[in-house]
């Protein structure tokens, strides 16, 4: 009747009143005979704590598939298992084994981690940030990130969702969930396992399979949440969020008593993708009325170490004006004529009345702890050092960015275009290879798919002899590429596939001679069927790559960056979820630092990139459209002023 002074119950059925949420931290063998127990006796809700479930291996599984069954027999939800259980401080509800409660608040907080959570909750304790749900999620038998995503949207007490996550699970309501969600709320997610290692330290953890660290980047993208790499960036920029608006753009105008920590910021600002605004001429003459002949006369905007409270004020009022500028970051180093605490109280008049963000770092200990603390309430987030400040403004615009892809809704086919795909000769291709027992097209039929789409394509014929190949050879005109057609090799260098640069009839036959016997010597004669011959293209361009393969959690995913013999090597690439838009293909391309070469450089003449774009977009579609398609690699895809064109091609069934 009752165990340490507590009165207990020896089962559900004599409780006097109806249970809504049962918490049970019994050995996992036992919790499906619970469960059912708690289904017979109406509880719709459980928290199951107990480890020892599908992360230890078969017979996990076969529990949890029995704890599923049961549950679904009354409609039962389960958080759980393997977890440390759920917070609600706006109620005082406390359903974990955690050593303290955390305080009310406005942040969902969702972890895989029960340990994490126990982590965290004393870092909230010790700087005052308060939850309105504090959830751990565990292994997810049941309840995912999806269900949880849309009960904390429509929650009125949750401003900010932040989540720290292991495994992806049911990627569909993930991505479902956070499209609709993260319009109102900000969304911030750290996935554990961007490594090999840790993704499957991460895997012996929850069980499951943690799925591609930039896959899973890039559907963040797509559906507006904020990707970042660690705990201290997901809570800054919870609280960056909740207290300053977005950026309309990555320009930051940065505003300091001090070089060196300008050029930090500086630093940190570009390699996150971030920009320095060019001042507008107008405001340049409007600081020049007021600072010293020798303030920097540019971005960063130094107003040297003598600048008092005044000065500051003044010169942050003039550039938060300036058209140029997307946010402003003030620095202010302790220095013999300043005044961090006085500066704090004049700056923090700008918190709201701009429209743009505005971040600070007070650097420096005791001497401006005041000041730090006059910002901080006025809800202008301040940082110990200046670079982290500006990764801050970078993962804003980021935010920002990923927030405008959620309007581009893609068309459902391409019958909007005026050169429309043809169908019927795509799916043709894949069902005579599929019948044929084949999961490898020719490259010629890899071409033929592309080209029924509009996407160019180089002149390729197939020849099975030496005959047919001089003749095809003379009607495309010299110089000519011989490569070898194949239904099994699908990387043709390696075997001496390939022979380039050919003038002339006998280089062709010795070429076609070259390949047979190189074939037959290294990997058989049963995988020599021909050549396919094509023009000799000059390479007066840029070597692209664009690619897709099926991602196990996520489905098709698009690739593009740099291509060439050495893709692999410099790994100059990005990832997008299908189908695209011309602005998705260009965000796309951004991306990249290939995209910077193709703008035109060095005098060279730019790319079409509009056309680029709208080859992308006919791509997306080949692959959303023909699920039996698995991999498709287009290396190269020859881009240049004057055309685009796919020189090779593999496709994989």
């Amino acid at each position: 009747s009752s165990i340490l002074g507590i009165k207990a119950y020896p089962n559900l059925a004599v409780l006097p009143e109806q249970v809504e949420l049962a918490v049970i931290a019994t050995p996992a063998p036992t919790v499906p005979g619970i469960i059912a127990e708690c289904v017979e006796a109406g509880v719709k809700g459980a928290i199951i704590l107990s480890a020892g479930f599908k992360e230890a291996g078969a017979e996990g599984v076969q529990l949890e598939q029995q704890i599923l069954e049961q549950a679904r027999r009354g409609k039962m939800r389960i958080i759980g298992p393997n977890c440390l259980g759920v917070m609600c401080p706006p109620t005082g509800i406390n359903a974990t084994f955690a050593g303290a409660m955390a305080s009310p608040g406005h942040v969902g907080f969702l972890s895989q981690s029960g340990a994490l959570c126990t982590a965290v909750l004393d870092w909230s304790l010790s700087v005052n940030v308060g939850f309105s749900a504090f959830v751990s999620i565990g292994s997810m038998v049941d309840v995912g990130w999806g269900d949880l995503i849309n009960y904390l949207g429509s929650d009125p007490q949750t401003n900010c969702i932040v989540i720290y996550m292991e495994t992806i699970g049911d990627a569909r309501s993930f991505l479902s969930a956070a499209r609709e969600v993260t319009l109102t709320k900000p969304i911030i997610v750290i996935k554990a396992g961007r490594t090999q290692a840790a993704a499957q330290a991460a895997a012996s953890h929850t069980g499951a399979l943690t799925g591609s660290h930039e896959v899973f980047e890039a559907a963040c993208r797509r559906c507006g949440v904020l990707y970042v790499n660690s705990i201290d960036e997901l809570f800054y920029m919870a609280e960056v969020l909740a207290k300053q608006p977005r950026p309309r753009g990555p320009r930051l105008t940065i505003l300091t008593n001090a070089g060196g920590p300008g050029v930090l910021a500086t630093d940190a600002l570009i390699s996150d993708g971030g920009a320095l605004a060019h001042i507008a001429p107008s405001t340049l003459d409007t600081l020049n009325q007021i600072l010293p002949t020798h303030w920097s006369h540019g971005n960063p905007v130094d107003i040297l170490g003598d600048a008092d409270p005044e000065r500051y004020a003044k010169a942050l009022e003039i550039a938060a004006q300036d058209p140029n500028s997307d946010g402003l970051l003030v620095i202010l180093t302790p220095q013999a004529m300043t005044d961090p605490t006085l500066t704090a109280e004049l700056v923090k008049h700008y918190a709201t009345s701009t429209g743009k963000p505005i971040l600070a770092s007070w650097m420096g200990g005791a001497e401006v702890a005041s000041g730090t603390t006059i910002l901080n309430q006025a809800n202008i987030p301040t940082f110990s050092y200046p670079d982290t400040a500006a990764q801050v403004f970078d993962y804003m615009w980021h935010y920002s960015s990923n927030l405008r892809s959620l309007y581009e809704t893609p068309q459902p086919s391409l019958d909007f275009v005026k050169d429309k795909p043809n169908q019927t000769v795509v799916t043709n291709l894949i069902d005579n290879a599929r019948q044929a027992g084949r999961t490898l097209l020719t490259e010629f039929e890899a071409k033929q798919l592309l080209a029924a789409y509009g996407i160019p394509i180089v002149e390729t014929r197939v020849a099975t002899n030496l005959d047919e190949a001089v003749k095809h050879a003379e009607e495309i005109g010299y110089p000519v590429v011989l490569k070898l057609f194949s239904e099994t090799i699908t990387h043709k260098t390696d075997v001496g596939g390939v022979q380039l640069n050919l003038v002339g009839a006998d280089a062709v036959r010795t070429a076609y001679q070259t390949i047979e016997d190189s074939v037959r010597e290294k990997v058989g004669a049963e995988h020599f069927l021909g050549v396919t011959i094509q023009p000799m293209i000059p390479l007066n361009g840029y070597e692209l790559i664009l690619g897709s393969s099926l991602d196990p959690q996520f489905g098709p995913v698009l690739l593009f960056g740099s291509g060439g013999q050495l893709v692999e090597v410099f790994r100059d690439r990005a990832l997008a979820l299908p189908p695209l838009t011309t602005t998705l293909a260009r965000q796309m391309m951004e991306q990249t630092h290939i995209f910077t070469a193709l703008k035109g450089v060095r005098g060279r003449q730019s790319v079409d990139l509009a056309a680029l774009e709208q080859l992308l977009v006919r791509f997306s579609y080949v692959v959303v459209e023909h699920r039996w398609i698995k991999e498709i690699d287009i290396n190269p895809l020859l881009a240049s002023a004057e055309r685009l064109i796919v020189l090779d091609a593999r496709v994989v069934l």
